[in-house]
């Protein structure tokens, strides 16, 4: 049975099971019934940081025109532009045995593409979701549901996994941007 966690709560990956290496954060979200006019068109992107909350280039950016980082540890599999249906929205892997060591945090987020434009902002989705699978028997470890205490923001960190010592921990943030995702890529260091 998976441990549900709640934002803000962190949780051992690698201490509690020595054996997990490939893992899979499934992410899904709904629209809330709503008539825009418009379609909603949420993107998973992956920012690999260093000691410093930093990009180290802009290869360290994992999203739907970049989907596998440099040394092939980090996989998108690939953008859903409608969202509909149950389960998994879009999927991210990763192999943390692959992970360079100078990569000390990796920030998973979703963004509303031209979110601006199209009046859209993640008040509008319900059901938003983050859950870690091992893939190596394909159980789910965790979940966290954001819950819906987002208004105006158009980007959000849906969780990070992060090293402690030689341990891999996973955190449940939940925390909402404005600006979309150049006001992400701009924190982490990179240039839009």
């Amino acid at each position: 049975m998976a441990i549900q966690l709640s934002k803000g709560q962190r949780i051992d990956l690698t201490k509690n099971d020595p054996s997990l290496q490939k893992i899979m954060i499934g992410l899904g979200w709904d629209v809330k019934s709503f008539d825009g006019g418009q379609d909603f068109d949420l993107d998973a992107s992956v920012f690999l940081l260093n000691e410093a909350g930093q990009c180290r280039n802009e290869l360290d950016f994992i999203f739907y025109n970049n989907l596998q980082s440099s040394d092939g540890s980090v996989k998108h599999l690939g953008d859903n532009r409608t969202g509909e249906g149950d389960g998994d929205d879009e999927q991210i892997t990763i192999d943390l045995a692959r992970v360079p060591q100078d990569v000390h945090r990796i920030a998973i987020t979703v963004t509303i593409h031209d979110a601006e434009l199209r009046n859209q902002n993640f008040g509008q989705i319900a059901n938003a979701f983050a859950r870690l699978v091992n893939q190596d028997n394909d159980n789910e470890v965790l979940r966290f549901d954001l819950g819906e205490d987002f208004s105006i923001e158009t980007a959000v960190v849906f969780c990070e996994l992060y090293r402690h010592g030689t341990d891999w921990k996973f955190n449940a943030v939940g925390s909402g941007y404005q600006g979309g995702l150049a006001a992400l890529v701009q924190a982490y260091g990179l240039s839009v």
